[in-house]
């Protein structure tokens, strides 16, 4: 069975610089569980791209399970399902149609007093699980204090993250906070988002964390094994601009799955029992020399 999803509430930014492109994606997941186990898993794209799909992103299972999903606070499409004993696959392969933008950029974005910021923005100056702004706090201000307001403050913050943090798969745990990222300069995607927003909320910066695709699409260097990625996005001048302090370099292709605090809300899948993920591969690529005609009659 399959999660349904409904329109699209909200649209990102857009800057045309080639005219269109259409991307493969999804992912291939086995768990392993000792009895029945109750999940719940954020897989899908975001609703604010469900109009750019050109196949469903259902999230299919092997053996046939009864998957429902639901709609969260920030928006993101849910899964929930109960994995029987023994193994169980959790896939999907989609196609999407992308602008073939690079990630937006505006330095003259401006940052705004937060008196006059929305109501709904102000929950993304506040701590969360792995953003400990009381922490951080007077490090953030020792560190950025004289960085120019709004875009080049974040663009400093980035600048900084990324030079101070060595990323390793190796240095990967769950657990791992933006105050243990600062101190062991070692870590992943997650961790270098995590310490960016957190710089950026000490700084009064509404910063709020992003999970989904990054393949290699116009990557010289593209990397051996591929895994969902972390970006955050930040507010200046009343809209939301996408910022990767891992890659720091803008992107082509981003897929946003899921958005929220920190890595908490947008957890890949979260197990109410015992399980062992053995199998786990993702991709996303570029799809040439496909009509478009034929991808919409699938």
């Amino acid at each position: 069975m399959a999660v349904k999803l409904s329109a699209p509430l909200e649209r990102p930014i857009e800057r045309t610089i080639e005219r269109t492109m259409k991307i493969r994606f999804g992912y291939d997941m086995a768990y392993q569980c000792p009895q029945p186990t109750p999940m719940i898993m954020t897989l899908n794209v975001h609703s604010s791209r469900v109009s750019d799909l050109l196949t469903p992103d259902y999230v299919k299972t092997d053996p046939p399970l009864d998957v429902r999903g639901y709609r969260d606070d920030f928006g993101n499409w849910v899964t929930r399902l109960v994995l029987p004993e023994g193994e169980s696959r959790i896939f999907t392969d989609a196609l999407i149609d992308d602008s073939g933008d690079i990630d937006f950029s505006n330095p003259d974005a401006n940052q705004i007093a937060v008196e006059n910021l929305p109501d709904e923005v102000l929950v993304y100056l506040l701590g969360s699980r792995y953003c400990e702004i009381d922490v951080l706090m007077d490090e953030a201000w020792k560190l950025f204090s004289s960085a120019p307001f709004g875009w080049q403050r974040v663009q400093s913050i980035c600048d900084f993250v990324h030079q101070h943090i060595s990323f390793g798969y190796e240095f990967a745990r769950p657990t791992k906070t933006a105050a243990e990222a600062y101190k062991e300069k070692a870590g992943v995607c997650r961790d270098f988002t995590h310490l960016a927003v957190t710089f950026c909320r000490c700084m009064n910066i509404p910063a709020r964390y992003c999970a989904g695709y990054v393949g290699d699409i116009g990557n010289t260097t593209p990397e051996s094994v591929m895994d969902f990625a972390a970006w955050f996005e930040a507010y200046l001048d009343g809209q939301w601009y996408v910022f990767d302090p891992r890659n720091h370099k803008p992107v082509i292709g981003r897929i946003l799955m899921a958005r929220g605090r920190d890595a908490a809300d947008v957890a890949i899948s979260n197990a109410f029992g015992s399980n062992l993920l053995t199998h786990f591969k993702v991709h996303a690529e570029q799809v040439l020399g496909e009509r478009r005609d034929a991808v919409d009659s699938r």
